[in-house]
């Protein structure tokens, strides 16, 4: 049971506690809610034909496992840093901290340089012919903008991109419907699998490319410090977003294998848009392509807001140089560590192959979760004054299966370049022992902290 209440401590935070508990829902439910939905659905076809709806179920099953996790944790230690923060408290090691720490950055920050990339493709050359690259970094510096402008404007813009990609989703759900009713839809393709495939086998490889669709909840665990009330509101947002999402998606599966066949879905690089025109509702191109643009730019937003806390809250723990953890006077925003995210993810665009960097997100992802999962277990002995949402030990337990089961699925060339990333962070947590680093500057010390002043929180 989760009470009202904020421990006393929570208030000392020295970001801007800004986020209601709806537009943590919102906040939650747009970065789920993300790009890769909206290409995804022909992969999963490929693998599970018309039953597209069945592994977006198994993955929001898995996924909800994981997010109790969350809520345990985050309702236990509101802190930024997230992920970071749980393992340091839980194994006492910083090469541990720091390497959880660092998967979720390079997850982050891959994401974004492959939504960026997303973003200046096909959808907006519906629009504008311009070069891809020169494009996506540009994109970049304007979400860099919005997120160093504050978390308040920021999750407010979500709260409209959010609301924008949710009625492309429910556009395709009734155009579905219309289709079926009007006589030319098949509603039996979606109990239809692939000749010479498995139910059981099909469904789990596919729930893999599912799963990517709900992993955008564990960004939220990093803007606690940012949320009001955080202990009652969070589980209710996470849990929330997350059913909701999950409900949508199935939908959306059940209408695009109700208008195309599984076999164009599967060729198909922008399924939905397909769907939108198959229905033959007189919807322009334009339309849904726009529609598109603002789930990227919403993806992308969500993704650096949430990298950019993250090396924030690692600067507060001495896991990076401690400048990084500066914080805008007045805006109150982690600005340093919004502009060395920013360089990162523009460095990566211009790394070619996005699709084995997309399966690594994945993978980084999954043992950052395993780490989570195992730390709320390791946790239960650490008792807090405070209450806070509490999961059954079994539901970890599930957790931390599902995560290895996922594992097992990825290829041994993502394997590969997931741990050439892992020895680039193990290498520079050997350089954060350096005495310079270690005995750098606190951050907010100084006239830095003088001139920030505490600003009273916007509904």
């Amino acid at each position: 049971m989760v009470h009202d209440l904020d421990a006393p401590h929570e208030s000392g935070t020295r970001l801007h506690r800004a986020v209601s508990g709806k537009l943590l829902f919102l906040f939650i439910l747009g970065d789920v809610l993300g790009a890769g939905i909206y290409a995804l659905f022909g992969v999963i076809a490929g693998e599970v034909g018309g039953a597209v709806w069945a592994p977006m179920l198994v993955a929001l099953l898995l996924a909800l496992l994981t997010a109790a996790s969350y809520a345990e944790l985050v309702t236990k230690y509101p802190r930024a840093g997230g992920s970071a923060v749980f393992a340091e408290r839980a194994f006492g090691s910083p090469l541990v901290s720091f390497l959880v720490g660092y998967c979720m950055l390079a997850a982050g920050v891959t994401s974004a340089a492959g939504l960026s990339l997303a973003f200046a493709g096909d959808y907006l050359g519906v629009f504008l012919e311009v070069p891809a690259v020169p494009a996506a970094l540009c994109f970049l510096l304007l979400v860099a903008a919005l997120n160093a402008r504050g978390i308040q404007e920021s999750v407010r813009a979500n709260v409209v991109m959010t609301v924008v990609e949710l009625s492309g989703l429910l556009l395709v759900v009734v155009l579905g419907a219309v289709v079926l009713g009007r006589g030319d839809g098949d509603l039996g393709r979606v109990t239809e699998f692939p000749q010479g495939v498995s139910v059981a086998s099909g469904v789990l490889a596919a729930a893999l490319l599912a799963y990517y669709s709900f992993v955008g909840f564990e960004t939220s665990a990093n803007v606690a410090e940012e949320v009001r009330d955080v202990r009652r509101v969070y589980p209710k947002a996470l849990f929330g977003a997350l059913l909701v999402a999950g409900l949508v998606y199935v939908l959306v599966g059940l209408a695009a294998s109700v208008v195309l066949a599984p076999g164009d879905l599967a060729d198909s690089s922008g399924p939905l848009l397909d769907v939108v025109r198959a229905a033959d509702a007189g919807i322009p191109d334009e339309v849904f392509s726009a529609i598109a643009l603002v789930a990227v730019a919403n993806g992308a937003l969500l993704t650096m807001i949430m990298a950019s806390r993250l090396v924030f809250g690692m600067a507060e723990q001495g896991l990076l140089p401690r400048p990084l953890g500066r914080v805008l006077p007045k805006r109150r925003t982690p600005w340093v560590s919004i502009l060395v995210t920013t360089a990162v993810a523009m460095g990566l665009t211009l790394v070619g192959d996005l699709a084995t960097l997309a399966n690594t997100v994945v993978l980084l992802l999954l043992l950052v979760f395993l780490s989570t999962n195992t730390a709320v277990l390791v946790l239960r002995r650490d008792r807090v004054e405070a209450d806070h949402f509490r999961a059954p030990v079994v539901v970890p337990v599930l957790a931390i299966a599902s995560c290895v089961l996922l594992l097992w699925q990825q290829e041994g060339r993502t394997w590969l370049f997931a741990g050439a990333m892992l020895a680039v962070g193990v290498l520079l947590h050997l350089l954060a022992q350096a005495p310079w680093w270690r005995n750098s500057e606190r951050p907010g010390s100084g006239d830095e902290a003088a001139g920030e002043k505490a600003a009273e929180p916007v509904a």
